[in-house]
C-alpha cells in the first residue's frame, strides 16, 4: 500500500516528470504554475511506493482564487466542493492502488471538513479511457461536458456525492 504525505517543494522536480509524463490527459504545468497551484490548494498530497514519489493528488475547495474553466463551472453551480485539479500516477506505478489510495484520503479528509461533494473532469477527446473507468469505480457521475484550451479539448465534468 502506498504511504502518503503532503507534499512540499521539495517534490515538485518529480512532481512535473510526472505530470509533464502525462500533460495531454492533465494540462501543462512548470515550476511557476505548480508553486500557483499548490499555494491554491486544500489538498496536495505525493504517493510513494519503496520510498519515491509514485503519484499526486492536488485539489482545491471551492472560492479559491483559481481562473480555469472547469473550476469555474463548478464554482458557478455549486456553493461548496472540493476539485481535483490534477492526478497523477506515474506509468511503471500502474495497478499499485496509488490513484485509489490518494482518493481515499482525499475523500477522507472531505468528510472531516464536511464536504459532501467532489468535482473533477477528464478528457473526452482526446480520450481518456482510463480515467473514466477510474473514476466510474468510485462512483462519479457526469453533470456537464465542455470544450476548453481553445477547443482542442472536450471534457466530462464529474461529480461525486460521498456518503457520510
Amino acid at each position: 500500500m502506498p504511504e502518503l504525505r503532503d507534499a512540499s517543494a521539495d517534490d515538485f522536480a518529480v512532481i512535473l516528470e510526472l505530470n509533464d509524463a502525462e500533460v495531454q490527459q492533465t494540462s501543462p504545468m512548470d515550476l511557476e504554475r505548480l508553486e500557483f497551484l499548490h499555494r491554491l490548494s486544500s489538498f496536495h498530497q505525493v504517493a510513494l511506493v519503496d520510498g519515491r514519489v509514485a503519484g499526486f493528488l492536488l485539489a482545491m475547495r471551492e472560492g479559491a482564487a483559481y481562473p480555469n474553466d472547469n473550476y469555474d463551472w463548478f464554482r458557478s453551480r455549486y456553493r461548496q466542493f472540493i476539485y481535483i485539479d490534477r492526478i497523477v500516477v506515474g506509468a511503471e506505478f500502474a495497478g499499485q492502488r496509488v490513484g485509489s489510495t490518494l482518493y481515499q484520503a482525499l475523500f477522507a479528509r472531505a468528510r472531516t471538513e464536511g464536504i459532501s461533494m467532489i468535482t473533477c473532469e477528464y478528457n473526452l477527446e482526446p480520450p481518456n479511457p482510463a480515467s473514466a473507468a477510474f473514476h466510474a469505480r468510485f462512483g462519479f457521475t457526469e453533470v456537464g461536458r465542455q470544450q476548453v484550451a481553445g477547443g482542442s479539448k472536450l471534457v466530462s465534468l464529474q461529480r461525486l456525492e460521498l456518503a457520510g
